[in-house]
């Protein structure tokens, strides 16, 4: 009596062995579906603007919520990140889901140069300790950047 189904068996943790390609596959699709374009390329230690939109009874708004990113969290559909800003001397911290349709926009103001990924060592400091180091670009460094951009542009043309 020989079955065609592939029969499951349970490891030492409890998981079941056999589904595990079928259910990768079914993530990696849902992952894809999810998956929003308009969304920039950040990191810690940048400063971004996040437009929220927030509902208000029967009428909706967008709040921009402008903040230091602490942490950021890349799982798949659940990818989220945290924001700290400090509002009236209380520090304020927000986590967003990259894709709920309540993120409206995120726009990003500064990159900050940091050498860890969460940066939960803010939540201590205040003033100037707190500040993140940034890439200053000067006018002649810009405007030679962008003549170098342009001078490549055409040569690949």
């Amino acid at each position: 009596m020989a079955s065609t189904k592939m029969k499951h068996r349970r490891t030492s943790k409890g998981k079941f062995v056999g589904q595990k390609g079928l259910m990768d596959r079914i993530a990696a699709a849902v992952d894809a579906a999810n998956i929003r374009s308009d969304i920039p390329a950040f990191s810690a230690g940048d400063t971004v603007k996040v437009h929220a939109r927030i509902k208000e009874g029967e009428k909706e708004r967008i709040q921009i919520f402008e903040g230091v990113v602490i942490a950021k969290s890349n799982r798949g559909a659940g990818k989220s990140f945290t924001v700290r800003k400090i509002s009236h001397g209380v520090g304020v911290e927000r986590i967003f889901l990259e894709t709920s349709p309540k993120v409206a926009k995120i726009e990003v103001v500064q990159e900050g140069r940091v050498r860890r990924a969460k940066l939960y060592y803010l939540r201590g400091l205040e003033g100037k300790a707190a500040r993140i180091e940034r890439e200053v670009e000067t006018l002649a460094a810009s405007a030679a950047s962008a003549s170098a951009r342009a001078a490549k542009s055409t040569s690949a043309k």
